[in-house]
């Protein structure tokens, strides 16, 4: 097998039919959601609440398809992991987040519902106040920019159809920002539908006729490194340890609370969350086995390209095109929707009381999120890790306690503390990243430093907030 090639030039009239018959089935589901949407218009006035949320109709079987289908945009990222580090992967990117999804499902949800917000800081502000939604709205704004989605979009057209990463991010982010802006969170959900499918097909596919072409285990453990069967692939336990605080920013997750403002009921995402977590599982079984087969088959490949070569030449005519088209619903499905709701952020919490028309506000924040999320991609310079863990490690260590926090001590944290705590977080985080560190210091990522400093912030100044923050705060 080849470690590069032009995707183009392995397909088969098939691929070329089933590949544009996926797209068009994708698009006119997106059509659907639009027609959905101006149907409900003609019945009652478009509310911002039946362009961001569907009308809080969202069912049991809609609201697992697009929160399953959310989830992979950065499957590339994913591959790449896995290429470098085996089943590392499964564990960062799998288990740590099944934990955290379990202890939504189970504590948290309920409490999610009984505050009827529209957006995650919509929801902190109504906890904690409004400054504490501005803070909440920055952070969040940041998070769910989709740089690795419109990275992955870019790297996806550069391997199929030979453009460069930096025009298939232009190319693919536009039409992208086209179709979910036409449409509204209805258009996200239909086509998120039929991604769903596709998307799961498409993996399976490749587990299966993988061990039909090399076999099981046994071929695994003779062609890969023996670390890429320890838990951590060779990193730190500290390190590792990092991915799983990532992975509790599930519990505040915007994507999950957006499906969650939007679902029928509360039992709706009590039992939508845990069908998924089984359906997450399956994937990821899938997508890292996958993953192992392609290192095992092409070891001087670049990782985060291995696994889509390696399945483009393994699978037959007909089969290669579905599992393109499957990749492509992978990274729509996660870009549309992170567009979707960063855009939310920008006109709905930052700019509604600017702009009278959220709906127009939010479609023309659309753009700026796609034209914001290709220049922050071009500055970390295609690394996936390092997207993921920068923003990542930012979004949770200064939301996440303080959010928890009211959860569990509601009415105890104020506006004030919550500022506070979570600004102190992000400035102590930054400024470990470049003062000097005795040796000892340096494995200490910032992070930790980050959650510990906001926990102590909670914790010293629960009782005396208002006094010794406020002049702080209101300076």
């Amino acid at each position: 097998m080849l470690s590069e090639l032009k995707t183009v030039s392995y397909f088969h009239w098939a691929d070329w039919l089933v590949f544009a018959g996926v797209l068009g089935i994708t698009f006119a589901a997106a059509l659907y959601g639009n027609f959905r949407l101006k149907k409900s218009k003609q019945t009652a006035e478009m509310t911002a609440l039946d362009y961001l949320l569907m009308g809080r109709q969202l069912t049991l079987p809609l609201f697992v398809a697009t929160l399953v289908a959310t989830w992979y945009g950065g499957i590339f990222g994913v591959n790449e992991i896995t290429f470098n580090y085996g089943i590392y992967n499964f564990v960062t990117q799998g288990l740590f987040w099944y934990a955290a999804y379990l202890i939504f499902a189970f504590f948290i949800a309920e409490k999610v519902a009984r505050f009827n917000s529209m957006t995650l800081p919509d929801l902190t502000g109504r906890m904690f106040g409004p400054k504490s939604a501005k803070v909440a709205a920055a952070f969040t704004f940041f998070y769910i920019t989709p740089v690795a989605y419109v990275l992955s979009l870019g790297m996806f057209l550069h391997m199929v159809f030979g453009l460069s990463i930096l025009q298939g991010m232009i190319y693919g982010t536009l039409f992208t920002c086209l179709y979910t802006a036409w449409g509204g969170f209805r258009s996200v959900v239909f086509s998120d539908l039929v991604q769903f499918f596709v998307m799961c097909g498409a993996v399976l596919l490749v587990v299966l006729f993988s061990l039909h072409a090399f076999g099981g285990l046994s071929f695994l453990k003779a062609n890969l490194p023996a670390g890429h069967f320890s838990v951590t692939g060779g990193n730190s336990w500290a390190n590792t340890l990092i991915w799983g605080f990532i992975a509790l920013s599930a519990l505040i997750d915007p994507s999950f609370y957006q499906r969650c403002f939007a679902a029928k009921s509360p039992a709706v995402v009590k039992k939508g969350v845990l069908i998924s977590t089984f359906i997450w599982f399956c994937f990821d079984l899938c997508t890292t086995a996958g993953s192992l087969y392609a290192r095992a088959v092409l070891p001087d490949a670049e990782p985060a390209q291995a696994y889509f070569f390696y399945s483009v030449q393994l699978l037959p005519a007909g089969l290669r095109g579905f599992f393109v088209a499957g990749i492509l619903a992978i990274i729509l499905s996660t870009l549309n929707s992170f567009l979707f709701i960063s855009s939310n952020t920008l006109s709905f919490d930052f700019l509604r009381k600017r702009f009278s028309n959220v709906v127009l506000s939010n479609r023309i924040s659309i753009f700026i999120v796609g034209a914001l999320a290709i220049v922050l991609a071009r500055l970390f310079n295609g690394s996936f890790k390092e997207i993921w863990l920068v923003l990542g490690s930012y979004f949770s260590a200064c939301l996440l306690v303080p959010i928890l926090a009211g959860y569990i001590w509601p009415g105890r944290i104020s506006d004030k503390l919550f500022v506070g705590s979570s600004l102190s977080g992000a400035a102590v985080m930054t400024a470990w990243r470049f003062i000097p560190k005795h040796e000892v210091l340096e494995a200490l990522d910032p992070f930790y430093v980050g959650v510990a400093t906001s926990l102590i912030i909670l914790i010293l100044f629960r009782k005396k907030q208002d006094a010794i923050l406020s002049h702080i705060i209101d300076r």
